[in-house]
């Protein structure tokens, strides 16, 4: 016989010792009443009972492998959730990035095209149908990638064409920078010809600016940058903007249409007591009533009398500077007219502290009297770059009336 066979027959042994036929005495009422119970009858019972155990463990084991499986169905659905909720918020913030950059472009070629047409008469509508010829002295813009922190290089194509138009409009901004800083050239040297200061002009016009700081926003609500050349254009538009309404403002025209000048600027001797004196203008002689005309183009301040002046006329051309003429007989214009140069607004006379008819005329800038003759007697380039900055100024001054 097998060890096998031997091995089954103990451990069956076994299991039937676990199971004895067994007697119950129950006495009840003095009645005595005998319950047996089998082993073949407890082998069945604890047969059942194992199978329902079994069965009970079985279902247990099943419920919680579903649960395992269920929360990991649910992780997995979840991580799914949220990487789709991560796709959206991508692709929202890349719609945002587009529309932000789309609008900023908007406002940016708003700008350039506002400067183009205001300040160089520039028909934006027909330089974008055929290239525009290189301006003198212009340098080219390079062709250098733009770097923009509201584009990443690695978007759709959509995202790239807007870089490639900011990258168009940077160039372009260069352009309009080049040709602003040329004409701001032209017109500090024409101003330093006439005597005065650029430098300190630019300064003063600066030291007059204010208020409150409010940040640049696009129109999507946060503030942009706008480059290199559009932060540097604002700066040089101002520049020449000053030097440029500063030339526009020298009173280079003949105050009267005579050729006699009787009295320089400087030191003399007083007509009246023969000391010496300071003569703080030119005298021009002529016939009573000649026409006093404006210098230049500006605004009537004052019209009236002023202490040895006699009957004054003063005209306020704008950048400090100021024009006077004095010991008029009469007066062809009034205080708030904005007169053109050459336009008449008073007459020659001889009143106040006079010895005969004619025009005391005065050029004070900033409240100072200087030599007019270095306006009057200015050079044909200087008056050249007078007369262009003449028309930019009367350009913009018409375009803003509109």
């Amino acid at each position: 016989m097998s060890s096998k066979s031997t091995g089954l027959r103990h451990w069956r042994q076994r299991f039937n010792a676990l199971f004895q036929d067994h007697e119950i005495f129950i006495r009840t009422h003095g009645h005595v009443r005998f319950l047996r119970i089998s082993a073949v009858w407890q082998k069945r019972v604890a047969l059942i009972a194992g199978v329902v155990l079994i069965v009970w463990a079985g279902a247990t084991l099943a419920v919680l492998v579903n649960q395992l499986l269920s929360s990991g169905e649910r992780a997995a659905v979840a991580q799914q959730q949220a990487a789709a909720a991560a796709s959206e918020a991508r692709i929202a913030k890349y719609r945002d990035n587009v529309a932000e950059t789309a609008a900023d472009l908007e406002e940016r070629q708003a700008l350039l095209e506002g400067v183009a047409e205001t300040h160089f008469g520039i028909d934006t509508e027909a330089m974008a149908a055929q290239p525009a010829p290189a301006a003198a002295n212009v340098p080219a813009a390079k062709s250098e990638p733009l770097k923009t922190s509201a584009i990443d290089p690695n978007l759709p194509p959509e995202a790239q064409t807007l870089a490639r138009l900011e990258t168009r409009q940077e160039r372009f901004a260069s352009r309009l920078l080049a040709a602003v800083n040329l004409r701001a050239a032209n017109a500090e040297e024409a101003v330093a010809k006439l005597g005065l200061n650029p430098a300190a002009i630019v300064r003063g016009a600066a030291a007059g600016r204010g208020g409150p700081f409010i940040p640049y926003k696009g129109r999507m609500g946060k503030a942009k940058a706008l480059g290199p050349s559009f932060a540097a254009l604002e700066g040089a538009l101002f520049r020449m903007e000053v030097l440029e309404r500063t030339l526009v403002a020298v009173p280079s025209g003949n105050p009267a249409d005579v050729l006699m000048m009787s009295s320089g600027f400087g030191y003399r001797s007083d007509p009246f007591t023969g000391g010496a004196a300071m003569h703080s203008g030119l005298d021009f002689r002529g016939p009573i009533g000649t026409p006093i005309l404006a210098a230049a183009p500006g605004r009537v301040s004052f019209v009236g009398q002023k202490s040895g002046y006699g009957n004054v006329v003063e005209v306020d051309h704008g950048q400090g500077i100021l024009t006077r003429y004095a010991h008029l007989s009469g007066f062809t214009s009034k205080v708030g007219t904005q007169v053109a140069a050459g336009q008449q607004i008073a007459k020659m006379g001889s009143t106040g502290r006079s010895t005969g008819s004619h025009l005391h005329f005065e050029v004070r800038l900033n409240g100072v009297a200087v030599n007019p003759r270095r306006f009057l007697e200015a050079k044909a380039d200087v008056l050249e770059v007078k007369d262009d900055a003449s028309q930019r100024v009367g350009a913009i001054a018409a375009h803003g009336a509109r």
